[in-house]
């Protein structure tokens, strides 16, 4: 894969399971990026304002404001946010929100479970993409 052009970007993941937040977390902090989380849209929102990150890792099926929701929302505020949706809502389930997603403006979508090389893989790809 090489070595990461992004080595320090700040990350920040929207999940709210906590203990997909916990790997995802440790996944990106093992590959040297910095991690910001939120358990709920309403708060990861306000992280994005606050600290703008380079990356937004969301989830797509979650209880208040679903990811679909969160991605509309941070393109509304700043068209060039690079997002990687993720889902495990069901199969053919979640590959139609990922597919939404993806034409909504993430810039990756990955279908839970998936392995660490997938998601860095993922990360490296949309961080490198040029802006919106």
């Amino acid at each position: 894969m090489g070595t990461p052009q992004w080595d320090t970007a700040l990350i920040l993941v929207i999940d709210d399971e906590s203990a997909v937040r916990r790997s995802l977390r440790r996944m990106l902090e093992r590959a040297g990026h910095t991690v910001l989380e939120a358990s709920d849209g309403r708060a990861g929102l306000t992280l994005f304002q606050q600290h703008r990150p380079e990356l937004s890792i969301i989830d797509i099926i979650m209880p208040d404001m679903d990811g679909i929701e969160i991605i509309i929302e941070m393109r509304r505020e700043r068209p060039q946010a690079k997002i990687i949706a993720i889902s495990g809502g069901g199969q053919t389930q979640g590959l139609h929100f990922l597919d939404m997603a993806k034409k909504l403006g993430a810039v990756e979508a990955l279908a839970k479970p998936f392995r660490a090389e997938q998601l860095l893989e993922a990360v490296d790809r949309a961080l490198q993409a040029a802006p919106a």
